[in-house]
């Protein structure tokens, strides 16, 4: 019998309330990103609040495997902590993509373009 393990990895039972309360309680730069994301506006499906194990991606796109992160004040004082977490997340062969929350509000068009950008297979 073949076991799933991408049960074990991804959007894991045990945080479901959590991720549920993220996007329930959106940040201002979260909405305006998801405005933009939402029913593949960008030719890919994007999720909202989506784990994988025990780390909670503000946005991730599965088909392409890039996550990625809106970074507010609280992250001043983590960037080893992110840091670490883009490492663990590349073992999945994931790509995160970080924003400030200030690139979100004052360059969407931007932040848009670098996005779509990271959605193109690298050159043959």
């Amino acid at each position: 019998m073949k076991v799933d393990k991408r049960k074990y990895f991804y959007n894991v039972p045990n945080l479901l309330q959590k991720r549920r309360s993220l996007r329930n309680g959106a940040t201002n730069t979260e909405k305006i990103l998801w405005e933009k994301l939402k029913h593949s506006q960008l030719g890919v499906k994007f999720r909202r609040q989506f784990s994988i194990q025990g780390y909670i991606l503000d946005f991730y796109c599965p088909s392409m495997k890039i996550a990625i992160e809106l970074d507010g004040e609280i992250h001043v004082n983590k960037k080893d902590y992110d840091a670490y977490r883009d490492k663990y997340l590349s073992g999945f062969g994931i790509t995160t993509l970080r924003f400030k929350n200030d690139e979100i509000k004052n360059n969407i068009s931007v932040v848009l373009q670098k996005i779509v950008f990271s959605l193109k297979p690298p050159p043959a």
